[in-house]
């Protein structure tokens, strides 16, 4: 199973995630839930640094991705930034509809 971990600031803004496991929907290169998970993560960490100019501090692995604002960051990117891993969560909520046996989101504080 996909564990998504959200990251929340005291305003309860996204502030980052973590994602580890593999869903075992499927075998290795067939597997739908594992290849849309790890589309909209490493696609929301690219538009994030794209768009606003903010590097997250990432970390990946296979089967693992961590990824976090960093504190130091413009006001304006950040609000950006947010806003794109808050569609992030959405896009995550929407493969948990239909995949949740295969995934898990757990929101953290």
């Amino acid at each position: 199973m996909i564990i998504v971990t959200i990251k929340r600031d005291k305003q309860k803004s996204v502030t980052g995630f973590r994602v580890e496991g593999h869903a075992n929907f499927a075998e290795a290169g067939r597997d739908i839930v594992c290849a849309g998970v790890s589309a909209v993560t490493v696609g929301s960490v690219n538009a994030v640094e794209e768009l606003t100019g903010i590097v997250m501090d990432s970390r990946m692995k296979n089967g693992f991705l961590s990824a976090d604002l960093p504190l130091a960051s413009p006001a304006e990117a950040k609000a950006q930034a947010m806003l794109l891993l808050s569609a992030l969560v959405v896009m995550l909520r929407t493969i948990e509809q239909s995949y949740g046996q295969y995934i898990q989101i757990i929101d953290s504080d």
